[in-house]
């Protein structure tokens, strides 16, 4: 599935937000504490634009990392980062089973990728794994938002109106009644954060509610709890 949309999706992520994943993934990269000189692990890239913003954040001296199970999206990955001018190393990889040294990463990241994974936990404590004692997992995924009005009004954009462009642009409908299917069902806000510390690998989880709760980021800092 995500390799029959790999070359429409970027075009689709930009009209179906109306932009706004890129601020969604700003935002992830603020709130994960990055700093320069780190080193970082973007999990499920797709076609890179998270595994860029990170790239630009940790300067010349940091490095990251961009893999994804799926060649087709991971093709078109580094020729995006060197239009941007930025080195970024981009490997196939399974989140559930990365080929990784236990602690090499700074921060281990995933956006809108954790849904479809298929053990969100494992893949959880796969990543923090890979992370040093103190650094983060940082999750950027949707939410299902609230309140009288903006959530009736999102739910129908999603359910109906999404798939419709989403398959007008891209030619597979299916795909975007998956996305809806999937994000309307999957845990969100308090219980993802129960997920995260359901795997014992976080001293602390806090989670940051985007756009009135379209999109959530999910910060893990990765040790035991005291």
């Amino acid at each position: 599935m995500f390799a029959s949309i790999a070359g429409s999706y970027d075009r689709a992520n930009q009209v179906l937000s109306l932009g706004l994943h890129h601020r969604w993934r700003t935002a992830a990269v603020r709130l994960s504490g990055v700093g320069e000189g780190d080193r970082v692990l973007d999990c499920a890239t797709g076609t890179g634009d998270l595994a860029i913003a990170f790239r630009r954040a940790v300067g010349p001296k940091g490095d990251v990392i961009g893999s994804d199970f799926c060649a087709e999206m991971l093709a078109l990955a580094p020729a995006k980062a060197a239009r941007a001018g930025l080195p970024i190393r981009f490997e196939i990889a399974d989140v559930l089973a990365l080929p990784y040294p236990d602690r090499a990463f700074d921060v281990s990241s995933i956006a809108f990728g954790i849904r479809n994974v298929e053990d969100p936990a494992r893949g959880l404590a796969e990543m923090a794994r890979v992370t040093r004692e103190g650094g983060r997992v940082v999750v950027l995924e949707f939410g299902q938002p609230g309140g009288a009005l903006f959530g009736p009004a999102y739910r129908f954009y999603s359910g109906t109106i999404l798939p419709r462009i989403g398959g007008w642009l891209s030619g597979q409908r299916s795909a975007y009644e998956y996305l809806d299917r999937t994000s309307s069902r999957f845990p969100a806000g308090e219980r993802f954060t129960a997920m995260m510390r359901g795997t014992g690998a976080f001293r602390d989880v806090r989670g940051h509610a985007l756009t009135g709760g379209v999109a959530y980021v999910y910060v893990g800092e990765v040790g035991a709890l005291a």
